[in-house]
């Protein structure tokens, strides 16, 4: 058992107290090296050379350093405007669907709405039953979605599950706000965006952090919606490029391809991919970290 001396001393922690917090410095240790090291493999292979890779033993630094794999990437004609159009999309998609999400959040909480049960059930249920991909792909076409950069930021613009989330923390907000702004003449327009929105922002960010991703990694919709390769993200244009890596990989008995691809393989080139795909997202998401937690779990639990 621990044992507290007088006021002004220190506090003596027991032997079982010390070896808990050896095994759990030791495990969380552990833990963490688990998680970071394949990023940095990948990282690893990327930065190393095709032909070396392929010989297998790399595990902390690269044998053979060369930036090849990031040159065949960023050479390509496309790249940058896949680039391009992928932040549109994260950005327009992203603050679309937390303004109209939120806004719906705050419908779905208003006392006096007699139609909010309704509208949150309505929503549920979409959580639950979709159309399938056919009747999708036939009402994006009827509506004139297909090839056009607004079939990536419509359909995404109101999301149960963040509804719910929204709704669950403007309710642990004082309802004295709204009612005091009702009561200036305000309405709910201006009561959301002026009193309700700036504090919601945990749950915002929260919210922004998931759908960015969401958004940013986001491929198969475009390869579906986008037949016509006018609109094509980052990631379909790396998806393309791999397949490229992979074909050249398998046409190694011709010398001008050989020489284009001597120090290239699949695995090297699909590591670099990986590396562009992800650096991005992992560079913001520090700076939304602090709110990530707080604003999954307030107002998860109601007193």
């Amino acid at each position: 058992m621990s044992r507290v001396k007088k006021k002004g001393t220190k506090i003596k922690t027991s032997l079982g107290s010390k070896i808990f917090d050896v095994f759990n410095v030791c495990f969380m240790l552990v833990f963490a090296f688990v998680m970071v090291y394949p990023f940095w493999n990948q990282l690893v292979i990327s930065f190393n050379e095709g032909s070396d890779t392929v010989k297998g033993g790399l595990a902390f630094l690269p044998r053979a350093f060369t930036v090849e794999n990031y040159s065949y990437i960023f050479t390509r004609t496309n790249i940058w405007k896949g680039a391009i159009i992928s932040v549109l999309r994260a950005v327009v998609g992203t603050t679309l669907t937390i303004m109209c999400t939120g806004l719906l959040g705050y419908i779905t909480t208003i006392q006096h709405f007699v139609g909010k049960r309704f509208v949150r059930l309505v929503f549920i249920i979409t959580m639950y039953f979709g159309g399938g991909l056919i009747p999708t792909f036939l009402l994006y076409s009827n509506l004139g979605l297909l090839d056009t950069f607004t079939v990536y930021w419509l359909p995404a613009l109101f999301s149960a599950y963040f509804m719910m989330l929204m709704a669950s923390f403007i309710q642990g907000l004082p309802d004295s706000l709204a009612e005091s702004a009702r009561l200036d003449g305000a309405n709910e327009l201006t009561i959301y965006f002026r009193v309700i929105l700036p504090l919601c922002t945990p749950v915002m960010a929260a919210t922004a952090i998931m759908t960015a991703v969401g958004h940013w990694n986001s491929w198969f919709d475009v390869m579906i919606y986008n037949s016509g390769g006018n609109w094509d993200t980052l990631q379909v244009y790396l998806r393309k490029i791999l397949m490229e890596s992979e074909q050249a990989s398998k046409l190694l008995s011709e010398q001008k391809q050989f020489e284009a691809m001597r120090n290239l393989t699949t695995s090297s080139v699909r590591a670099a991919t990986t590396m562009v795909v992800t650096i991005p997202i992992v560079c913001i998401y520090p700076f939304f970290q602090k709110y990530f937690v707080g604003g999954i779990t307030i107002g998860a639990v109601k007193g």
